[in-house]
């Protein structure tokens, strides 16, 4: 990206569950993002942008990565981090 990426606070969660993490990811010292998650899926785990339900009942979005070079690095940022 370019630009200095790091994880700010990190929640785990114990459990069975799919949620396993919340984080919140400072972009520099310019941005903080808030509210994304690590979850378990079918090949391992990922990282979920924050979103929100529509009034359709659909989720959406709140962050949407442009290029597969930023979705690499906050995948590798944030599961760095989780791993900790």
């Amino acid at each position: 990206m370019g630009t200095e990426l790091a994880v700010k606070r990190l929640v785990k969660f114990e459990g069975d569950g799919s949620l396993k993490a919340y984080c919140d990811l400072a972009i520099g010292d310019q941005f903080l993002v808030k509210g994304l998650r690590v979850v378990q899926g079918k090949n391992g785990l990922f990282v979920s942008m924050p979103r929100e339900q529509g009034k359709d009942q659909k989720w959406y979005d709140n962050v949407v990565l442009l290029t597969d070079k930023a979705k690499t690095d906050v995948n590798r940022v944030v599961l760095e981090a989780y791993h900790t």
